[in-house]
């Protein structure tokens, strides 16, 4: 609710035909489009996704938060790896160089969790090509940080790949893929950093890359919750002898109340409802995630047009450019 004590908006998609217009590509939770062949403007809605689904309600500032939190992080890494970022004109877009992405996405772990560890769980011990040491426990750490790439699906589920498979099958060339190892290595190390001032664990997140005539560049978002995970440093080692779950900052909250209630995105399950009363917490919970990542409070963006403010705001960033 907003102060007015009405529901606050979400912004679900946009339809915009903006100046210079060449395409427009509707993502999970982006609506990208291409400008002049030269420029992509990516409105970050309030879509949510798990599972590689869309879930069927907008969570109200989820994309705001998402934005905020990326270009915060992006600037933050600048001096280790080009982004595509040129400018976050709304608190909802960032307008960016457009790249050809690698149709790779640089996973990269340094606690065994998630979707690691149910697969560990399963009984398999080779991820990604990756031998996994035996005996390990939900959350542990491992001895060091590892990649476990997934193609990257434009529908459906991404997959997990070896870095063998990668070069074998040419889908990017071993010399630049060990500059995405570099990079991915160097960028973790910079979020786990940001991550400790904040009394926070950075424990697994994703990177996407891609090149233009400048070379390889980081897109798309870092660090937030819909791509990384957090846990609170102060009660980690506590909670891992407890063998209690992991206090964590990312929306695996969202897939656990989808898992309890059956559904992990296979076909013939149904999507559970989302009530009024969930997607509030949602959002005060992607709220609560800004505020401790960045160390600021959030200041929700104006309760008015959401579309006529992003569409207008775009097109005076757009004339900019010019």
């Amino acid at each position: 609710m907003n102060q007015s004590g009405t529901k606050a908006q979400a912004l679900k998609g946009t339809s915009f035909n903006l100046p210079g217009q060449t395409s427009f590509y509707k993502g999970k939770v982006r609506d990208v489009y291409t400008i002049d062949a030269k420029y992509l403007v990516m409105v970050v809605t309030d879509r949510i996704s798990a599972f590689d689904v869309v879930l069927p309600k907008a969570i109200p500032f989820k994309g705001q938060v998402l934005n905020q939190i990326a270009a915060h992080m992006l600037h933050a890494v600048k001096d280790i790896v080009p982004n595509w970022v040129i400018s976050t004109p709304d608190p909802n877009v960032t307008i960016g160089l457009n790249c050809e992405a690698f149709k790779v996405e640089m996973v990269i772990r340094a606690y065994l969790t998630g979707h690691a560890w149910r697969e560990y769980k399963s009984g398999k011990r080779i991820l990604c090509g990756l031998i996994l040491p035996e005996g390990m426990k939900e959350n542990e750490k491992f001895p060091q940080p590892i990649i476990t790439p997934t193609t990257k699906a434009s529908e459906g589920h991404d997959m997990d790949i070896s870095r063998e498979e990668i070069i074998r099958e040419g889908i990017v060339s071993e010399e630049e893929y060990i500059q995405l190892e570099k990079y991915t290595r160097q960028v973790f190390q910079r979020g786990s950093e940001l991550a400790d001032a904040r009394g926070l664990i950075l424990v697994d997140t994703k990177y996407e890359f891609g090149k233009n005539a400048n070379g390889i560049m980081l897109i798309d978002e870092i660090h937030t919750p819909d791509s990384s995970r957090y846990f609170y440093k102060n009660s980690y080692i506590q909670l891992q002898e407890q063998q209690k779950p992991q206090r964590q900052l990312s929306k695996e909250f969202v897939r656990q109340w989808l898992i309890e209630n059956n559904f992990q995105g296979q076909e013939g399950q149904e999507i559970p409802v989302m009530t009024d009363e969930w997607i509030a917490q949602i959002s005060e919970r992607y709220i609560e995630l800004y505020e401790t990542i960045i160390g600021e409070k959030f200041i929700k963006s104006a309760d008015e047009d959401m579309q006529s403010r992003i569409e207008k705001n775009i097109i005076t960033a757009l004339s900019a450019l010019k």
